[in-house]
Order: C-alpha cells, then sequence, then structure tokens
C-alpha cells in the first residue's frame, strides 16, 4: 500500500512520541548488559573492532540527526520539507536513528545485539512515519504525493540531493535534538563501565552470551 492511498488524519502526529522507543531502548540495552555477555571477549580484535564500527554509526547517527534537524526543525507539519537530507529520504531521522541502533549494539560488541536492534528501529519507526504519511497527506495533498514518489520511504539514495541557498532553522529544535542524541553517546561509557565492573568482580556473571 503507497501513501497516496491512506486516508487523512484530523491532527497532526505528535513528533515526539518517536523519541519514547529510542530512550526505553536505551535503558533496556543498559539493563539487558546486567545479565549478557558478548562472545568475543573485552580487548580481543574482533570485540575493539566491533566496538570502532558501533561507535562510528552513533556518531553517524547523531551528525545525521542534527544535520536532519537543521531543515525541518520548527517547520514539521507546518510545510513541506524536501530539501537537504529530505530529498533523498522521506524520513532521514528515522534512518540515522535505525543506523545508531544497529551501533549500539556492535558497541557491546554482539552482532545478534546490532541486527536485533536495527530489524526493532526499522518496524517501529516504519509505523511511525505511516502514521506521520497520513497527516502529510491530506495537509499537503498532490504536492506530497508527487514528493513521495519521487523520494525513497526509507534508504536515502545521494543521487537525489539538492539543497537550497538559504537555510533557516530552529536552534530550539537543533538544541533539543542534541540532547535526545546524548541518549546514544550515553550507551558507551555505560557499556564500558559494566565490563569493568564485570571484570574486577564487582559484578555477578553474565546469564546469557550473545554472539
Amino acid at each position: 500500500m503507497t501513501y497516496a492511498s491512506l486516508k487523512p488524519v484530523s491532527e497532526a502526529f505528535v513528533q515526539r512520541k518517536r523519541l519514547i522507543f529510542v530512550r526505553v531502548a536505551a535503558v533496556l540495552a543498559v539493563l539487558l548488559l546486567f545479565v549478557t555477555k558478548p562472545a568475543l571477549s573485552e580487548g580481543s580484535n574482533g570485540h575493539e573492532a566491533l566496538e570502532f564500527f558501533g561507535f562510528c554509526m552513533v556518531l553517524v547517527c547523531v551528525a545525521g540527526r542534527l544535520w536532519s534537524i537543521l531543515y525541518v526543525g520548527g517547520k514539521k507539519n507546518e510545510e513541506l520539507v524536501s530539501m537537504g537530507p529530505f530529498s533523498m529520504s522521506q524520513n532521514p531521522l528515522y534512518f540515522f536513528s535505525t543506523v545508531g541502533a544497529v551501533g549500539i549494539g556492535l558497541l557491546y560488541g554482539s552482532l545478534v545485539a546490532a541486527a536485533a536492534l536495527g530489524v526493532a528501529s526499522f518496524f517501529i519507526f516504519r509505523v511511525t512515519a505511516r502514521k506521520e504519511a497520513e497527516y502529510l497527506l491530506g495537509k499537503f495533498g498532490p504536492a506530497y504525493t508527487a514528493y513521495i514518489k519521487a523520494t525513497p520511504r526509507f534508504w536515502p539514495n545521494p543521487l537525489l540531493y539538492r539543497d537550497n541557498d538559504e537555510l533557516q532553522f530552529s536552534t530550539r529544535a537543533l538544541k533539543r535534538t542534541f540532547y535526545d542524541g546524548l541518549y546514544f553517546l550515553a550507551i558507551f561509557p555505560a557499556i564500558e563501565l559494566i565490563e569493568y565492573l564485570r571484570h574486577t568482580g564487582l559484578l555477578f556473571p553474565a546469564f546469557i552470551t550473545l554472539y
């Protein structure tokens, strides 16, 4: 089913709700650390490589979300934004958030955790995107229909990139997005602390091994 076939809704989707998943996932990820351990031991080449790639993906997530909010902050649901990252993907904020979720799993040193978080993020943000699309279709009509036909729903296509000569953005939205990004960055020291406590014997052994 395409977005063009969806019926418009009467009021705007509350966008802050999309962050509930990010925050809940961050808390659950930390709690999961207390009962699981990665198959690759801390300090091994494989573990360090996964941590490095995971940290890079989290940085890409935070930078991408900030870049996206420069274009849409304070304007979403008020005007149709189709420049910058929104020219490559209908939902760049969700794409970068999913990248961050995968990165968190890699930070832990587990491919299974990375895949699980990535898949869960993809499907949850997909549902959220459909709800937003219902509202935008009702508000912008044919203009939005043309936009979604020309722009990938999730995976960015860099060949479609286009931009404005001038850019106006909301400093309040940018600041809020930066603070939201700290949820991703805070996972790394939490993982390192728990691994240290377990290594020193101050924390009980893990029950489950994640590959």
